[in-house]
């Protein structure tokens, strides 16, 4: 791992120090402040973990030079010292380097989760039913709000597609790499000689886009109202409030028809669209700067299979890290801290190597 030089971390200190200087002079105009203050913000807990690796550095001088003591006893509990420094000093560089690591802007986003049946017929909408609420429940216990934008049941039950966005601290950063294809293994209710069957569901998370971030003209944009339907084709609303918007540039093409009433069917339908546009933008962006880099973890590749959920075996091991977890009832109850520590764990490890290279 790259050791960060005593002079960057100088001048770490030294800018979080100006910021904090021109914030308390009161003279900066409102905006100026505004922005101060955000790179003031942003740069402290920078700053803090640098001058932590600054302190155990300096430690570390000061109690070698007292290696060479003639007295035994300051020998004796400077090698002790040192020992107890030589193992922070580690985790406090790793800490640092991490924190200087560019930032995905998106990190902070609330997220627009989109869960599609696959392969396997009524077993896989009922396992993209089960997804769902394994991040519903680990949404709650986040403290995060999950609000569904739309759903299309399946007759067994199960969905055919969900669409919910979820919002709270640090949504995306946590979320982000459950994009890809979830497999299934186990044995459907309607099986009657016990056979396990293997069917699939698609996750996609998306960073959900403001209004400022999207320009979309009217122009570009082609609307239909029509009757809403529900499973097997039956009408669900006696009024045309269901709305079909298609992006004529892109082709994107979003159906809503969750609500009765037609304007908020557009403004949800408008709003999954805005952040299918940025997710695209996004991914262009991505596809430049990637370079030769490639990502076990983040690839972001929606027709990837990233996870496997075995019911027999009570596992769940997700591919791209290697990590098999015993514990399948308590993950799809929402238990999900540990799956997904380990997946940021990795990128993090895969963003360090990649600024040693």
């Amino acid at each position: 791992m790259t050791s960060i030089s005593p002079d960057r971390i100088r001048q770490i200190e030294a800018r979080r120090d100006e910021l904090s200087a021109l914030m308390a002079t009161g003279d900066l105009p409102s905006d100026r402040f505004v922005q101060v203050s955000k790179e003031y913000a942003e740069l402290e807990p920078v700053a803090r973990a640098a001058g932590e690796v600054r302190r155990l550095r300096a430690e570390l001088d000061v109690l070698a030079g007292m290696e060479d003591d003639g007295d035994p006893e300051i020998k004796t509990m400077a090698r002790e010292e040192i020992d107890t420094i030589r193992e922070r000093l580690p985790v406090a560089e790793r800490a640092l380097a991490l924190s200087l690591l560019p930032r995905d802007a998106a990190d902070e986003r609330a997220a627009m989760l989109e869960i599609r049946a696959g392969t396997g017929g009524d077993e896989a909408a009922l396992f993209a039913a089960d997804l769902f609420r394994m991040y519903q429940r680990y949404a709650e216990s986040q403290g995060w709000r999950v609000e569904l934008i739309s759903t299309s049941s399946s007759e067994s039950g199960g969905f055919k597609e969900a669409i919910a966005s979820v919002e709270g601290k640090g949504v995306f950063a946590k979320l982000k790499f459950e994009s890809g294809v979830h497999r299934v293994q186990r044995v459907p209710a309607t099986e009657a000689q016990g056979r396990i069957h293997t069917s699939a569901a698609t996750v996609a998370v998306l960073p959900e886009a403001e209004e400022v971030d999207v320009k979309i003209e009217d122009k570009d944009l082609r609307i239909d109202i029509y009757r809403s339907s529900g499973p097997g084709g039956q009408s669900v609303n006696t009024t045309d409030s269901a709305v079909r918007i298609v992006h004529i540039p892109t082709g994107l093409t979003v159906i809503q028809q969750d609500e009765k009433s037609q304007h908020k069917n557009k403004a949800k339908a408008m709003r999954v669209l805005r952040t299918r546009l940025y997710e695209a933008e996004r991914d262009r962006l991505h596809q430049e700067r990637a370079g030769a880099r490639k990502s076990m973890v983040g690839s972001g590749d929606r027709s990837e299979r990233i996870r496997t959920y075995n019911f027999p075996q009570g596992r769940v091991t997700d591919h791209r890290i290697n990590l098999t977890l015993h514990r399948l009832p308590e993950i799809l109850a929402g238990e999900m801290d540990e799956l997904l520590g380990a997946l940021i764990a990795q990128d993090e490890a895969e963003r360090l190597a990649s600024l040693d290279s």
